[in-house]
C-alpha cells in the first residue's frame, strides 16, 4: 500500500485537477463533476509516475475520510465539493437537515454578519452536519468561528441546499437572517 506522504500528494493533485484546473490536464468532466478514473490517473503520472487506479482509491479511502472529499463511482472519480471552475457542478437539490454548521474565521464575520454566507471562489458555500469539523475548517486561517444555520426554515423559505456527501451540505447562499452565531 502506498505510504501516507504520497497519498496526501496525490490528494492534493487530485484537487486541484478536479475542483480547478481540469482542463490544464486535458480532462473533461460531466455535468456532475465526474471523469473517467483511467484519465484521472494519466494525468497523475504526468508528475507522480507510479499512480495507479488502486492510489487513486486509496486516497478516496485513506485519506482524511470524514470529509469525504471524493467519490468513486464504477469507473469514474470526482470531487464531491469545493469546485471552482467555471461551469457549474450540477446537484440535485434536496432537503437539509435542521441544522448545519459554517466553520469561519474571526475576520469573516462582519462580512457575513452584512452579507450572509456567499460561496466567495467556490461554487457552493460549505456546510456540515459536523460541529467539530466545521470548527476544523475554520481554523484553517485563523481563529475558527461556529457559525449554525437553520436550514430547514432557509429551505422553506426557497434556499436550496444539495448533499455532497454524508458530511458536507452546500447551498448557493445563505442570507444573514438564517445564520447564529454560535
Amino acid at each position: 500500500m502506498a505510504d501516507t506522504k504520497l497519498l496526501r500528494r496525490v490528494s492534493k493533485q487530485m484537487a486541484y485537477l478536479l475542483r480547478h484546473a481540469p482542463e490544464q490536464a486535458g480532462l473533461q468532466l460531466d455535468p456532475e463533476g465526474y471523469v473517467s478514473l483511467d484519465e484521472l490517473v494519466d494525468a497523475l503520472r504526468q508528475d507522480m509516475p507510479g499512480v495507479t487506479a488502486d492510489t487513486v482509491k486509496a486516497v478516496v479511502a485513506q485519506v482524511e475520510p470524514h470529509k469525504q472529499r471524493y467519490a468513486i463511482q464504477g469507473d469514474a472519480v470526482r470531487a464531491n465539493y469545493g469546485h471552482s471552475i467555471a461551469d457549474r457542478i450540477a446537484l440535485t437539490p434536496l432537503e437539509p437537515p435542521p441544522t448545519l454548521f459554517h466553520g469561519t474565521t474571526q475576520d469573516a464575520l462582519a462580512e457575513i454578519h452584512e452579507r450572509g454566507l456567499l460561496p466567495m471562489q467556490r461554487q457552493y458555500v460549505h456546510l456540515t452536519t459536523d460541529r467539530q469539523l466545521a470548527i476544523s475548517v475554520g481554523s484553517r486561517h485563523g481563529t475558527a468561528c461556529l457559525l449554525e444555520v437553520s436550514a430547514k426554515p432557509a429551505h422553506a423559505e426557497g434556499i436550496a441546499f444539495y448533499k455532497a456527501n454524508s458530511a458536507f451540505w452546500l447551498a448557493d447562499a445563505v442570507p444573514s437572517r438564517f445564520i447564529r452565531w454560535a
